[in-house]
């Protein structure tokens, strides 16, 4: 249906000759170009950019949209960094203000999901410098010997650089010691804009883009998967969010180690960007779009619920996105703290999939590397006696 959608669009009068030509590279599977990419930031009404999308995400994965349950750990908010469109860390000097989480208090953690088909645990925070690599890999070995099945997705570009330049240890010699350790994959948090003169602007003191790129590849390279993000919607241009992705794009190429993109949401509470203005809503879906669009490597396209809230991230299914990240259990602070909609993020797996399925498709639920655990149909396919008896 989506094909039949973009054809008519394609031969009506309402569509510039230009993005008739974007939608011949798409219908034809041709790859689009930076120009392509700003022409549909620019002018591609949002109901065009969006069957563009949507016809790429029924060719790759049809009306499936996956999920996992997933439970995050933040050992601590205190930071030595000082990024102006941050609400969550609190300098390392203010430290009182913060928390620091012991071994013990995480590991606490991960008990209290004993006995819980959860398959991934998320574990990103500040940088701060007493919590080093050696602290990580002992919690790490700790959570693996505990629960040997948990896939561990943890660290940010910015936390790794920060690790590996403290301990006098290469990338790939660090990234080693922690993938021997039990970490299976890495977020993709850190990105930001990789744009030297916005970096400057908005977190000039941490990893810079080459860096970030540097450790995404090495960890591709010795068999670990990886997300990708980009916060858009402040000083950013569209030239700015095409230059980050065609990058993107380009290790893709070179390693296919991605696993998802996940276009982040500027918010602006109680930060130092805070009379910068957000970006609307539809702008929003048509950063989904685009992105769908020209990451035509990436397998997937993720839309982070607790950022956009539930509503929003439901209407992102019909933009390209086949992925809602997952149950989250109100484990994480990071975007409420920002002033998103979701105060206390967490969903139970009925709620999901119950959204997905309120957006005619089809949920899964996935592993963290997109193994496919449980299909739970549409809203004319309901196991929900059978498949809710798990939670």
């Amino acid at each position: 249906m989506s094909k039949a959608v973009v054809e008519t669009l394609l031969s009506g009068s309402g569509v510039s000759e230009g993005l008739k030509v974007v939608g011949v590279k798409v219908l034809e599977g041709e790859r689009i170009s930076d120009a392509d990419a700003i022409l549909l930031f620019e002018t591609a009404p949002l109901a065009y950019a969006g069957a563009l999308a949507n016809f790429i995400r029924e060719k790759k994965h049809g009306l499936k949209t996956y999920f996992n349950r997933n439970f995050h750990i933040e050992p601590t908010n205190v930071c030595v960094f000082s990024c102006k469109f941050c609400s969550y860390s609190r300098l390392y000097a203010k430290r009182e203000e913060g928390w620091e989480l012991s071994m013990d208090q995480m590991m606490d953690l991960v008990r209290a999901y004993d006995g819980k088909p959860i398959t991934e645990v998320h574990i990103v925070g500040g940088v701060h410098p007493k919590m080093d690599i050696r602290f990580f890999a002992e919690l790490l070995k700790s959570i693996k010997a505990h629960r040997p099945e948990l896939h561990i997705k943890g660290f940010t570009a910015v936390e790794l650089d920060y690790m590996f330049r403290k301990a006098k240890l290469s990338r790939k010699e660090g990234l080693e010691l922690l993938r021997d350790a039990g970490l299976g994959s890495l977020p993709g948090g850190g990105a930001e804009i990789f744009d030297a003169s916005v970096r400057e602007q908005i977190c000039a003191d941490k990893v810079d883009a080459d860096g970030w790129l540097d450790i995404h590849a090495t960890a591709h390279r010795l068999g670990m998967h990886s997300n990708a993000t980009l916060l858009y919607g402040h000083i950013e241009t569209y030239t700015h969010r095409v230059d980050h992705m065609r990058r993107l794009r380009e290790l893709q190429d070179d390693t296919g180690g991605f696993n998802t993109f996940i276009p982040l949401k500027f918010r602006n509470h109680d930060n130092e960007m805070s009379d910068v203005k957000e970006s609307t809503i539809i702008e929003d879906m048509k950063m989904y779009a685009v992105s769908r669009i020209y990451l035509d490597n990436f397998p997937h396209i993720k839309a982070y619920w607790p950022m956009l809230g539930r509503q929003n991230a439901q209407l992102t299914l019909s933009f390209g996105v086949n992925d809602m990240d997952g149950t989250i259990d109100d484990s994480t602070k990071i975007y409420s703290m920002a002033g998103s909609e979701e105060k206390n993020p967490a969903m139970s797996t009925q709620e999901l999939v119950t959204l997905i399925h309120q957006a005619g498709k089809v949920a899964v639920e996935r592993d963290t590397l997109y193994n496919e655990i449980q299909n739970f149909g549409d809203a004319t396919q309901r196991t929900e006696t059978k498949a809710f008896s798990r939670n």
